[in-house]
């Protein structure tokens, strides 16, 4: 069945934190933040047209990310439940732009009181939530994996690598610096993903960056469209704003930058996606179709091991809430068995 080609955003936004807000301003804040929001997202429909069918937000756009506040802290004050106001919000952003539209917050979860989750979402054209990724590669703060068994229980193994058929091809996430984890996006690709969609927060550079590397790598290897979408700077911690900023962009399943945003609020990072496209190339044999080519068997035994352990906040079939300290003291801990066992 042919798909007609559409227009994706990576819609470059500022990021206004609520680190220094009272408690009681925090969630006007953010909901202030959806409105604003969805007066972008109409103005870039009318710029550029009805065809804007697909918008990727920063990450953490509606509050910034924590800064020396506990886990629990930020839970209470930042982190949103998944019936929660501000989800009704952008559903209704969604609704009335006709647009499918990923973003990034922080989120909490019954099952694991105390605890939150960043939490890559994607909301249809109806307004429905189609999609929840709980990202799972963090350095501060609690993922799925630190409470892995408990999660899988709960959850199962679809719901941490969903991947979700849509009118417009079947997407999946990947959130900020889990774009220099491979393996994040090879396992949404070996469920099906055609288009990763990438909220990010990253350092604004002329140079090629890690991160912005690593796009073009995931792209390339696993035949994807990828679409990354970072802040237009953060303001309100103190930091100077535009030091996460610009490179917004979209790259195709052959690796090639399609759109590039500067620096600011920007809708410059629009392109056109054409899954039809996309699905002929993956079923070209030869040298260039990388993903066809992947021999997984061979690297099973090497992917047994374990690096980083699992289930860190679970005891006695329950979870902690940790200090933020608890994960340094894990890689620290990693780096010494590591050590020991020659593999660094």
């Amino acid at each position: 069945m042919s798909m007609p080609r559409y227009t994706a955003l990576a819609l470059q936004t500022r990021c206004d934190a609520v680190n220094r807000l009272p408690d009681a301003e925090i969630r006007p804040a953010m909901l202030r933040a959806i409105e604003r929001i969805h007066d972008q997202v109409r103005a870039a429909k009318a710029f550029i047209g009805p065809d804007l069918r697909l918008v990727v937000l920063p990450e953490y756009f509606m509050t910034g990310y924590p800064l020396g506040d506990t886990i629990d802290g930020w839970a209470e004050r930042a982190a949103i439940s998944e019936d929660g106001a501000e989800y009704a919000a952008l559903g209704e952003l969604a609704q009335a732009n006709d647009v499918y539209l990923c973003g990034n917050a922080y989120e909490t979860d019954a099952h694991f009181p105390g605890l939150y989750f960043q939490t890559c979402f994607i909301t249809a054209s109806n307004g429905d939530i189609v999609l929840r990724y709980r990202r799972l590669i963090s350095m501060f703060a609690p993922t799925p994996h630190d409470v892995w068994d408990s999660y899988l229980d709960i959850y199962g193994i679809d719901a941490v690598f969903p991947v979700v058929d849509t009118e417009l091809g079947r997407l999946a996430c990947c959130a900020s610096e889990e774009i220099l984890f491979p393996e994040v996006c090879r396992a949404h690709a070996l469920r099906g993903a055609e288009i990763i969609l990438h909220p990010t927060g990253e350092v604004a550079s002329p140079d090629l960056t890690p991160k912005d590397v690593a796009k073009r790598a995931r792209a390339i290897e696993n035949l994807v469209y990828l679409v990354s979408a970072n802040t237009g700077g953060i303001y309100g911690t103190g930091m100077p704003q535009a030091s996460t900023d610009c490179m917004s962009k979209i790259v195709d399943y052959k690796g090639q930058v399609l759109c590039n945003a500067a620096g600011g609020e920007s809708i410059a990072a629009n392109a056109t996606i054409d899954i039809d496209a996309l699905r002929a190339y993956r079923q070209r044999p030869g040298m260039p179709n990388y993903f066809a080519r992947q021999r997984l068997e061979v690297f099973q035994e090497a992917y047994k091991q374990s690096i980083y352990p699992p289930n860190t906040l679970l005891e006695n079939e329950d979870h902690i809430v940790p200090e933020r300290a608890h994960f340094i003291e894990r890689q620290r801990e990693t780096l010494a068995r590591l050590s020991e066992e020659d593999l660094i």
